[in-house]
C-alpha cells in the first residue's frame, strides 16, 4: 500500500493506493463521521478481482489539509465532487469508477452528474439521489432521522461538534448501527481524523448551508448552477442501503428512477444500517463486484 498527497486547487489530499498496478482505478469516498478506514473490509476483494483502489481522506478528515491558511472551510457538496475530480486529474486518471458512502455518495452522484464521460460506474452508499436541496420533500420520519442536523445549526451544537466532537460522534456511531455493535477499536482508529484541524468547520458549514444556514461560496456557483440545472444521471449507478439505516432511511433512496437515464439498479440489505460497508462487506461486494466489472472501460 503507498500513501501519497496529491495537490489540488485547495487541497493537499492524503490518499491511500493500493492494488494491481495495472487495474481498473476505483476512488472510494468515505463519508461523515468516517474516514478511509471504512473500506478496509472490501479492499482485498476489490484487488483480487483486478481493480487498483484509491482512497482518500475528505476535506477536513485525517492528514488532508487545505493549502492555504485564509481558504474558506467550506463544506458544499459540491466542493466535495470538485475535490475527487481534480484529485483523479492529479493522479492521471482519466477515466475510473466511484464507490461513495453518506456524503461520499454524494460527491459521487454531483461527480457523476459533472463530469460523466470519465465515471465508468457509481456505487452510492446509504444515501439517494435527489435529497440534497433545503426545499426537498420529507417525511416526519426522516426529519427526526435529521435531529443532528437541525442541532448543528445552533451554538448548543456547535460547541459540541468543537470541543466534545469524540463522544458526539461515538453517540451517533452507536445509534446508526442498530443491530451491529460496533468495536471500539475501530471507532477510535477513525476517530483520530476527526482531530483534523478543520474537521469542526467542514462539518458545521456543510450541514449548515445544505439548509440555506450559511453562505455559499462564489468560487462553487457555477458547479451548483450546473448540477441544479440538470441533475439527471447518465452514468450506470448501483444504489445500496440498510433497511435499517436510522439516519436516512430507505425511503429517501426510493423512487428516484427518473433523475438516471442510464443503468440503474437498488438493493436493500435487510437489517443493516447505515455503515454496510463496515457492517457486511460481503453483502456490499457481493452486490458492486459483477456492477463494477460489467462497467469497466
Amino acid at each position: 500500500m503507498q500513501e501519497t498527497t496529491i495537490t489540488t486547487s485547495q487541497l493537499d489530499i492524503a490518499c491511500r493506493i493500493s492494488g494491481p498496478e495495472d487495474g481498473f482505478p476505483v476512488i472510494l469516498i468515505h463519508g461523515w463521521p468516517d474516514d478511509a478506514l471504512t473500506w478496509n473490509r472490501m479492499l482485498p476483494d476489490l484487488h483480487g478481482a483486478g481493480f487498483r483502489t484509491y482512497v482518500p481522506w475528505l476535506r477536513g478528515c485525517g492528514l488532508t489539509r487545505f493549502r492555504e491558511q485564509d481558504a474558506p472551510r467550506n463544506g458544499q457538496l459540491v466542493a466535495l465532487a470538485k475535490d475527487m475530480l481534480e484529485m483523479a486529474d492529479g493522479l492521471g486518471l482519466s477515466r475510473f469508477s466511484l464507490i461513495g458512502h453518506d456524503w461520499g455518495a454524494r460527491a459521487a452522484y454531483i461527480a457523476s452528474v459533472l463530469a460523466p464521460g470519465r465515471v465508468a460506474g457509481s456505487v452510492a452508499l446509504s444515501v439517494g439521489w435527489g435529497t440534497n436541496a433545503p426545499d426537498q420533500t420529507m417525511s416526519y420520519r426522516q426529519m427526526q432521522n435529521y435531529w443532528y442536523h437541525w442541532l448543528m445549526g445552533l451554538d448548543r451544537g456547535a460547541d459540541l461538534i468543537r470541543n466534545d466532537r469524540q463522544r458526539f460522534m461515538r453517540y451517533i456511531w452507536s445509534i446508526w448501527n442498530p443491530a451491529w455493535e460496533v468495536p471500539e477499536e475501530e471507532f477510535a482508529a477513525t476517530a483520530l481524523a476527526f482531530e483534523n484541524p478543520d474537521w469542526a468547520d467542514i462539518t458545521l458549514h456543510s450541514y449548515r448551508v445544505r439548509w440555506g444556514l450559511a453562505p455559499r461560496s462564489p468560487a462553487f456557483e457555477e458547479l451548483e448552477r450546473r448540477v441544479a440545472a440538470d441533475p439527471v444521471i447518465h452514468v450506470p449507478t448501483l444504489v445500496i442501503h440498510g433497511g435499517d439505516d436510522p439516519c436516512n432511511d430507505p425511503e429517501t433512496s426510493a423512487g428516484k428512477d427518473h433523475l438516471f437515464a442510464g443503468y440503474y439498479e437498488r438493493h436493500i440489505l435487510a437489517a443493516i444500517g447505515h455503515f454496510p460497508q463496515r457492517q457486511s462487506a460481503a453483502s456490499v461486494t457481493k452486490l458492486a463486484m459483477p456492477f463494477l466489472l460489467r462497467n469497466i472501460g
